[in-house]
């Protein structure tokens, strides 16, 4: 039974995405329609989780803007989503950052990675 969904998943799988972790800045270009037209819209801000697997991949981002918290989740696999660039990695150690709803400020920032 399981072989039959993965081989119709497999189908719809992405190729073309960039390895996300969790406390990557990233850039998410969706796809937006309003009426007849259609544009790009871009969607910056730290990955605080993912989850998920084959095609059920999601990645949840937030983002504060104009001192307002906001966090959008994002199917991976979704024809929806033009492109994905990561800004920058961090260095983390948990796998959920639930914790940054309650951080202010430079409270919230998180440490760059360093390679």
């Amino acid at each position: 039974m399981n072989e039959i969904v993965d081989l119709i998943e497999k189908e719809h799988m992405r190729l073309d995405l960039p390895e996300i972790s969790i406390g990557d800045n990233v850039r998410i270009y969706t796809k937006i329609f309003e009426g007849d037209k259609e544009r790009i819209q871009g969607f910056e801000g730290v990955v605080i989780k993912k989850r998920g697997g084959n095609t059920r991949a999601t990645v949840t981002v937030r983002k504060v803007s104009h001192g307002v918290g906001i966090e959008k989740t994002f199917p991976l696999h979704s024809p929806l989503i033009d492109r994905i660039e990561i800004l920058s990695k961090s260095k983390v150690r948990r796998a959920k950052l639930y914790y940054l709803r309650k951080l202010k400020g430079k409270a919230a920032k998180l440490k760059e990675k360093r390679d």
